[in-house]
């Protein structure tokens, strides 16, 4: 089975897209099944892995997007890019990194491992959206706890959380004791 003209199809609802599609709105918007749109996947995937190409294929946040290639990005992102993307200070990085691996969590308990106020990082990051409040803590004042948004998936190119890259043990106890 080629796939030729189904492959396009789904490459043209892909390019159209905005954001990530999964296989099932593909399918629903081709009419082709998901098995299909699954095997125009994998076709597409192998297009893209060629030299030659300046974009892939890529799963982010639960659906398939066209991207960049990161080495093309990197050329070309001052231009096509937010001219704010990703630039973040070594502070908003930092806080950024202590909610993504420590979620849900306080203001006060990042504030505790970073040893300096985060009220400034924690309003960067939300303008951002990349952050966001995912509720309260069950302690005196009720005070809010962040964790990290679907936009903050898609900033870094990861489908769950779970891809983060692991902690080594010193780092992982330190956020441990800190809370």
């Amino acid at each position: 089975m080629e796939l030729a003209k189904e492959s396009a199809l789904i490459e043209t609802i892909l390019f159209l897209e905005s954001e990530p599609v999964t296989e099932a709105s593909m399918a629903a918007v081709s009419g082709l099944t998901e098995e299909v749109v699954a095997k125009c996947v994998e076709v597409l995937k192998e297009k893209y892995k060629d030299d030659a190409a300046g974009i892939e294929l890529d799963f982010i946040t639960g659906g398939w997007a066209l991207v960049p290639k990161k080495e093309n990005w990197e050329v070309l992102k001052e231009r096509y890019g937010n001219k704010n993307e990703g630039k973040l200070s070594k502070s908003a990085i930092e806080t950024l990194s202590i909610i993504a691996y420590s979620q849900p969590i306080t203001r006060a308990e990042i504030e505790a491992i970073r040893g300096v106020s985060a009220d400034n990082m924690i309003r960067l990051l939300m303008d951002r959206n990349l952050i966001k409040e995912v509720g309260k803590k069950d302690i005196p004042g009720k005070p809010s706890q962040f964790g990290t948004t679907k936009e903050f998936l898609k900033f870094f190119r990861l489908n769950t959380i779970k891809e983060l890259p692991q902690l080594e043990q010193e780092e992982q106890e330190r956020f441990e004791t800190a809370r």
